[in-house]
């Protein structure tokens, strides 16, 4: 586990959510969906640290 990466993923998330949320009060359709992808970007890169995990446990188990 890359305590720095899921750090990274954590603070894109959070640029995406306000993004997302000033893009919807300013009426801004670019800015909302790119708030949108970053957080499926983060969504990515969190899920790409757990399955790293798993499989670590998986092989210092055998």
């Amino acid at each position: 586990m890359s305590v720095g990466n899921r750090i990274q993923a954590m603070v894109k998330n959070l640029e995406g959510r306000l993004e997302e949320a000033v893009g919807a009060l300013t009426g801004n359709q670019r800015l909302k969906a790119e708030g949108q992808m970053k957080q499926a970007q983060a969504n990515a890169e969190h899920t790409k640290e757990n399955l790293k995990d798993r499989a670590k446990r998986w092989i210092d188990r055998t």
